[in-house]
């Protein structure tokens, strides 16, 4: 949805700690604070490799416009397991929620199941999948835009951003974290590895992480929470 930088995230100071598979290893002491479905070809990923090759021939913006309609993210199953042990173990407020960079709803569809109510959506390429999907519509901002200020009025119980951030352009990360950061106060990030790398600078603490069946899911709070 947003075209993705060419090298790998990575902080001067290291890498984050290796999760044992299916579990969290969350060490506090040693961990390093380092939009969109497909990564590039090294990544740690099962995407189909025809897929992929689209993805990587268009581009992220012609690639949405061109298969936004029909949008699915393979991992959805992961991703469900993954967040209903992340509202197992972390019981987080679900009153109002944001699925950020929305997809086809995957997020949406499982936090509902997990008794979340009201969720607002927002995909500047995958609407039309979405609606499909959840049967309801989601707004067309891209990063830049929230980075701007767009939705700087809202408050939101929790922000859920699943793979997608870690594609986002690293110059715009600090201005995107940042307005989240202003508007809730806690944020799950899901990714297939280790980026996106989110510096508390940007006004986020890193609590727990988990790995389930190859999907991260990394759960911060924010200065507001404090």
């Amino acid at each position: 949805m947003i075209p993705h930088p060419k090298r790998r995230g990575r902080s001067s100071i290291g890498r984050a700690p290796r999760l044992q598979r299916g579990g969290c290893r969350f060490e506090p002491g040693r961990l390093h604070f380092s939009f969109l479905l497909l990564v590039s070809p090294d990544d740690e990923s099962d995407e189909p490799l025809s897929i992929r090759g689209e993805y990587e021939r268009l581009g992220p913006e012609a690639f949405y416009r061109l298969h936004g309609r029909d949008y699915r993210n393979p991992h959805e199953d992961s991703i469900a397991m993954a967040l209903s042990r992340a509202v197992a173990r972390w019981s987080p407020d679900l009153a109002h929620v944001l699925d950020l960079a929305c997809g086809s709803g995957e997020v949406t569809l499982a936090l509902r199941d997990l008794g979340a109510n009201a969720i607002d959506g927002i995909d500047p390429f995958t609407f039309d999948a979405y609606q499909a999907r959840t049967g309801k519509a989601a707004e067309r901002m891209r990063f830049e835009g929230i980075a701007a200020g767009a939705i700087a009025d809202r408050q939101y119980s929790l922000i859920v951003c699943s793979f997608a951030m870690h594609l986002c352009d690293e110059s715009r990360l600090p201005g995107l974290l940042t307005q989240l950061a202003l508007i809730s106060p806690r944020l799950w990030i899901l990714t297939p590895h280790k980026r996106p790398e989110i510096l508390p600078a940007w006004g986020w603490t890193l609590r727990d992480e988990m790995l389930c069946q190859r999907v991260r899911i990394r759960d911060y709070a924010s200065f507001s929470a404090s």
